[in-house]
């Protein structure tokens, strides 16, 4: 019995996942060049942007990622395949990066723990060749663990998004293509009437039609995550519609397909809209148009939408707003200490420095930048040290004393 195309697919992809779960050097860079075509396109979250095929999405993303987090691994929680129109074959991959963060990356100072970057990648395949990537690292997730992010705090919970509630996103083959069909409609029924909002209001989207009472949203770090349609509208949905009351969907540059439950939409981008009214994001309405990338994840029971997992290019969408989010973050890269070489004298120790942080992430580098004669380093409540930090800072006989 022949193969379908999907099984096909997968296959091919699960080469790279492998290698990237067992993560090596070596095994990377050869599952990349075995899997992608040569002159296939690739992009990624801001500040990637396009890369140069595989060779530029290894030396741009995965080497330093994997020099950040040395025993960097990947984890999959839904991988899916089917066809979007123009007979376009996908691969839907959504999961999370993990490992301990050990070295800065993208100007983020490591915080010593285990992190977890989730990420949504999509791989357009033809002739058995990855020819397309679109992808969405959520570096913000990275922020936030590291206590170093430098915009508005969430309305959502942030937290470890889990996998579908069943443990049943690596879809398998062959295609169930009733229930292929049945979840497609599903959600297509769902954003047409949420194109129906600007003429209805919100009785106009008929929510309760199409999501379960319990639904999960599973938003990006920056919005987080809500529960049922009340959370959703109050944490996401209105703040959002608010601040883009004329915005358009771009449905038909995108590529929505399906696969036995679970449902798949990626677009670079997927939609064009104006900030105005209340400002999104902490930032203020400019009427300036923007682009959003946004790629999905649904997954369908009897007849409803039950989870949704939602990523966003947040950096991406400050940047056309004019806000450089690495910009702040290197400010607050900055050292924080200040010297008080008095207040060391008047206890007899004449050449003794004595430094301290009020506040903010204090990491290996900022401890080796301290003065040479620095023996005590005084934290504020508001202060967080790096096991690194602290590790490097008994090497220099400095004690650490905590301040109120």
């Amino acid at each position: 019995m022949p193969i379908d195309i999907h099984t096909q697919n997968k296959k091919l992809v699960a080469q790279l996942r492998d290698a990237l779960y067992n993560y090596t050097a070596d095994g990377v860079q050869s599952a990349l060049k075995q899997t992608f075509h040569h002159q296939a396109k690739v992009f990624l979250s801001y500040p990637f942007e396009s890369l140069d095929g595989c060779h530029g999405l290894y030396e741009k993303a995965f080497r330093p990622l994997a020099k950040a987090i040395p025993d960097l691994e990947r984890r999959d929680t839904i991988v899916m395949a089917g066809t979007a129109d123009k007979n376009k074959h996908w691969v839907g991959c959504c999961g999370y990066y993990t490992g301990t963060f050990v070295h800065p990356w993208l100007d983020i100072q490591p915080s010593g723990h285990h992190v977890a970057m989730r990420f949504h990648e999509f791989y357009r395949i033809e002739n058995a060749k990855i020819v397309e990537m679109q992808a969405l690292w959520d570096i913000p997730e990275v922020m936030m663990q590291a206590n170093a992010w430098p915009m508005t705090p969430s309305l959502g919970r942030e937290w470890q998004v889990p996998g579908p509630a069943p443990q049943n996103g690596l879809v398998p083959s062959p295609v169930d293509t009733e229930r292929t069909a049945t979840s497609l409609k599903i959600v297509l029924d769902m954003v047409l009437d949420l194109g129906k909002f600007a003429t209805g209001g919100v009785a106009a989207m008929r929510q309760p039609d199409h999501w379960h009472p319990r639904f999960s949203w599973y938003g990006p770090a920056g919005i987080g995550s809500c529960r049922g349609i009340t959370g959703f509208r109050n944490r996401h949905q209105i703040p959002f519609l608010n601040a883009m009351p004329s915005r358009t969907n771009l449905l038909d540059q995108g590529n929505l397909f399906a696969d036995g439950d679970f449902v798949a939409f990626t677009a670079w981008p997927g939609m064009r809209a104006k900030i105005t009214e209340d400002g999104w994001l902490g930032i203020a309405p400019s009427g300036k148009e923007i682009t959003m990338r946004s790629l999905d994840f649904w997954r369908c029971e009897n007849g409803v939408i039950r989870e949704n997992w939602v990523l966003v290019d947040i950096l991406d969408i400050y940047k056309q707003l004019g806000v450089d989010v690495f910009v702040r973050l290197r400010e607050m890269n900055k050292p924080g200490w200040t010297e008080a070489a008095d207040a060391v004298t008047q206890v007899n120790h004449s050449t003794a420095l004595e430094s301290s942080f009020s506040k903010g992430l204090i990491n290996e580098k900022q401890i080796s930048q301290l003065p040479n004669a620095t023996t005590l380093l005084k934290l504020g409540k508001h202060a967080t040290i790096t096991a690194l930090a602290r590790d490097k800072a008994k090497i220099l006989g400095i004690k650490i004393e905590r301040v109120a």
